[in-house]
This record gives structure tokens, C-alpha cells and sequence, in this order.
């Protein structure tokens, strides 16, 4: 066997991202590695855990991939190439392209789940909306030029600016969202920042303390209510849940999104530009103890703004506030 040469493999990387006109942020995006990791691979360092290298390499082709494990990365590195194509049409500072940062989150469901059709699909994935904030995540927008449709054996929707305008006051990031939901139960979703569309505050300067938690509390349920319609035992399928944040530098943690909530709480300027929190949970866990599945994510979440010590209570507490949101607020 001959010997790796690792300035070689990691030559070769650079030289397939500049191919395909990939930064280093959107190489780090795809591979779900932070932009310090990136760096750290383009340096040639070999501190890197031999998992995320191979995540790295595996974006500009130089892993083969055969195995199930990373069929969720081959999806989500789809999904994010799909939207990268979509948004690079747009003109120079449209709202549709998040230059102030964007957040996404993807879950698979794991576990034996029944063959459906994406003209099938469709209709499931109306019902596993979940309706508890104004602009849901997985939305079904209403109008036929705007509904999601099938491309390429996957369910898709892109709210484009101009589209997203139509039902709402301002097409601007929060509500151009791009998703894709597999009938194999895998589901990736991306969109910008509500709070870069204000006017009272400029954009990539705060970081609300409660939209993280609804966001992920909605994605989380979303894969409970699609594992109830794709299994015939949905307690026996698991939720391999992840979020990244980017943008995140300039940002400082302020209770915005909802002036009531119970967690006035302000931190900090962000110490890192991303966050990237995962967990897996069993379904039965989401519907039983939504906030404890939830509750490390934010702590995690919360360290980056320099924040420790929040309580699981005060999650499950905003979380019930989340179920309980009558749609009277356009933030949420």
C-alpha cells in the first residue's frame, strides 16, 4: 500500500473547489465543518479528525461514499448545491442570497419506513406541517405558482424574493426559504435571519434568544408528525436532528422575537461565526420531552454568546409558549 501523501490529497481539493468556483465558507457549509476546520485542512494540517477531513474531501469528490451513514450528507451537500445554484441567479444584494448569514437545519428518520411516492410525499407533507408560528418552517405557501413540486425524485420549494413578496409585506430573508424533503425521510431547509430585516436595528447586529427555540422545536416536530405518516410504528424511528448557524460575528444575544417570553436573557458578542448543533433522538423522546431533547442544542447554542446555566424548565416553558402562539405576532 502506498503511503498517503496529505499535501497531495489536500492540493487536489483545492484545486477541484477552485473548478467549481466554491469559496472556502461555502466548502465548509457543504461539508458541515466549521470555516476554522476549513482553513486548517487548506493549511495541510494533520490535527483533523480523520472524520472531518473525509467530509471535506468527500464535497469535491475525492471520497467515494457507499455506505448508508452518509447517505444524509450526500442529500443535505445536494440540497445546499441546489439552493447555491437557485440564489447565484439572483441579483447582487437580493434578500433570497443571505449575505448576512443564514441558518439551516436537516433531519433523517431512521428506522423502517414505508416506500412512498413523491406525487404521495406531497400530500403527507401538508399534513405534517406544523402550525404554530406565522411563516412555518416547511411552508405549503397557498398559491400554485408558489407550491412545492418534485424535482429530480424529491420534494422542493424556493421562495424566491419576488415570490415570497406576494403574501408578504417584504420579500426579505426570513421568508425565502429553500427545502427538500425525500420520501427516504430525509428533509434539509435553509433561510435567513428575521432579525436583518428590521428597522430599528441594523442587520447582523442581534441574535434573539427565543427564535432558535421555536425554529428548532418546529423542525423537530415537523420530523415527528412525517415519521407518524412514513412508519407504522413511528415510536421505534430516531430523528438524527442538525442546525448550523453562520453569520454569526457582529451578532450580540438580545430578547427581540418575543418581548413576553420568559427568557430576557442578553449575552455577549458571539465568540464563533457558526454554531453547528446535532443530536438523535428517538420520536417518542420529541413528542414526550420536546424541551429535553431540545435543551443541550441551546445550551451549546447560548455558550457561543458567552450565556451558561439556562435551564431545561425555562425551554420548556418557551417551547409551551411556541404551541400556544395564536399567529398575532409577525415576527414569529
Amino acid at each position: 500500500m502506498t503511503p498517503l501523501n496529505w499535501k497531495a490529497v489536500v492540493a487536489e481539493a483545492l484545486r477541484r473547489r477552485k473548478a467549481e468556483k466554491l469559496t472556502q465558507r461555502e466548502h465548509a457549509a457543504l461539508a458541515s465543518v466549521s470555516v476554522p476546520t476549513i482553513v486548517s485542512f487548506d493549511r495541510s494540517e494533520e490535527s483533523l479528525s480523520l472524520a472531518k477531513a473525509f467530509d471535506i474531501l468527500r464535497v469535491v469528490g475525492l471520497i467515494e461514499e457507499p455506505s448508508k451513514e452518509g447517505a444524509q450528507g450526500v442529500f443535505v451537500q445536494d440540497a445546499f448545491t441546489r439552493w447555491r445554484e437557485l440564489a447565484s441567479k439572483l441579483p447582487e444584494g437580493s434578500p433570497g442570497r443571505f449575505t448576512n448569514g443564514w441558518y439551516r437545519i436537516d433531519y433523517a428518520l431512521e428506522g423502517d419506513l414505508k416506500d412512498v411516492e413523491p406525487h404521495k410525499l406531497r400530500e403527507l407533507l401538508k399534513e405534517a406541517v406544523v402550525p404554530h408560528t406565522g411563516w412555518p418552517l416547511f411552508l405549503f405557501p397557498g398559491r400554485p405558482e408558489l407550491e412545492p413540486r418534485e424535482v429530480d425524485g424529491v420534494i422542493e420549494c424556493w421562495l424566491k424574493p419576488s415570490s415570497a413578496a406576494v403574501n408578504r409585506p417584504l420579500g426579505d430573508p426570513a421568508h425565502c426559504d429553500f427545502w427538500r424533503v425525500a420520501p427516504t425521510g430525509r428533509a434539509f431547509i435553509i433561510r435567513g435571519y428575521q432579525e436583518d430585516s428590521q428597522d430599528t436595528f441594523p442587520p447582523r447586529t442581534v441574535f434573539d434568544t427565543t427564535l432558535p427555540i421555536w425554529r428548532m422545536g418546529e423542525a423537530l416536530l415537523h420530523a415527528r408528525n412525517l415519521a407518524r405518516l412514513l412508519a407504522d410504528d413511528p415510536d421505534q424511528i430516531k430523528v438524527r436532528f442538525r442546525t448550523l448557524y453562520t453569520g454569526l460575528t457582529g451578532r450580540v444575544l438580545r430578547a427581540w422575537g418575543n418581548p413576553m417570553s420568559d427568557l430576557m436573557i442578553e449575552g455577549g458578542a458571539a465568540r464563533s461565526d457558526e454554531a453547528m448543533l446535532e443530536t438523535t433522538a428517538s420520536v417518542k423522546d420529541v413528542d414526550a420531552n420536546l424541551a429535553g431533547v431540545l435543551h443541550p442544542l441551546m445550551s451549546s447554542l447560548f455558550e457561543r454568546f458567552g450565556v451558561t446555566g439556562l435551564s431545561a424548565h425555562r425551554v420548556d416553558a418557551e417551547l409551551d409558549r411556541m404551541r400556544k402562539n395564536n399567529f398575532s405576532s409577525v415576527r414569529s
